[in-house]
């Protein structure tokens, strides 16, 4: 998914076995910070079960989102113990097949209706949930060690109410609308992923896999979770430091060769602009072409 169509994604939600790694030493400090927090929030996991992980999927789900930690929750290995750390599988509202971002196809393992409980629940970007969708997340949170959104997934979890009153990230082209749609949440500029209580937002794409080893982290502890990015030849350490997307804690600023979104900052679509006391804006979406036409000055800085 492109990055305009990851901002149209949003928009439509309601605007219309290895060794562990050697980190250098100037991560020495976040990687103690990190064990320190999860010295903090432990997550405790079951001695004689695998911890059920369930990935929620629609039409349109970015793979990335949820293969990314798919991948980092099926590595995780301890050796000595009897089950797999992580049983993971996939919920939909229906058994019929989704098809995920570039067309691939999944056949759910399980509807809302039938599936397990989980103690995980990952939610991609994805289309817009429905009612019985989003009555499922609230009921199933209730008993989670952790619900966690990923990318533009943070607007599904929004929309159940369940962030109201919270801190919360998403893609940094989403952090306006999130922002504008759901003003009583406090939308995090800048974080790699944010937790509150057990619920957890990650930014945009690889984010997940950040929040995902994070998540590994609070179960088994560190060393558990850099033998598993190792093992997936993970170089990055974002899981490490959540305010590690520092570069778009600001917003972007546009320079006359460079004009960006009147609304959100993101890269324009030149067919889509407006004259505003005989200045051009342009806009990423439609969508946000419509928010400035209704309120212009708000966003033309005059």
């Amino acid at each position: 998914m492109n990055r305009r169509e990851l901002l149209k994604r949003s928009a439509a939600l309601g605007l219309t076995a290895a060794g562990s790694l050697t980190l250098p030493a100037a991560a020495a400090a976040t990687f103690d910070a990190a064990a320190e927090r999860a010295a903090l929030n432990p997550l405790a996991p079951p001695a004689n079960a695998s911890i059920p992980v369930a990935f929620l999927i629609s039409e349109g789900a970015v793979v990335i989102d949820f293969c990314g930690p798919w991948e980092v929750f099926e590595r995780v290995n301890i050796p000595g113990r009897k089950y797999d750390a992580f049983s993971l599988y996939t919920v939909a509202e229906s058994a019929a097949p989704v098809t995920a971002g570039g067309g691939l196809k999944i056949t759910p393992n399980y509807t809302i209706a039938n599936a397990p409980t989980p103690k995980v629940i990952v939610i991609p970007a994805q289309s817009p949930a429905s009612e019985a969708t989003k009555a499922w997340i609230r009921n199933a949170t209730k008993n989670t060690d952790v619900t966690m959104s990923v990318c533009t997934g943070a607007f599904v979890l929004a929309s159940t109410g369940l962030l109201s009153g919270k801190a919360a990230t998403t893609h940094h082209g989403a952090y306006v609308d999130l922002a504008m749609q759901y003003p009583d949440i406090h939308v995090q500029r800048g974080a790699r992923f944010v937790e509150a209580g057990n619920l957890a937002t990650a930014g945009g794409l690889t984010s997940g896999m950040d929040l995902a080893l994070r998540v590994v982290e609070r179960y088994f502890g560190r060393d558990v979770a850099s033998q598993t990015a190792a093992l997936l030849e993970y170089q990055a350490q974002g899981w490490l430091n959540p305010s590690s997307n520092a570069e778009y804690a600001e917003p972007i600023r546009q320079t006359v060769n460079h004009p960006i979104c009147a609304i959100c900052d993101m890269e324009i679509d030149r067919s889509l602009s407006s004259t505003y006391k005989v200045k051009t804006y342009y806009f990423c979406v439609k969508e946000h072409k419509q928010i400035f036409d209704a309120s212009p000055d708000k966003f033309a800085g005059e």
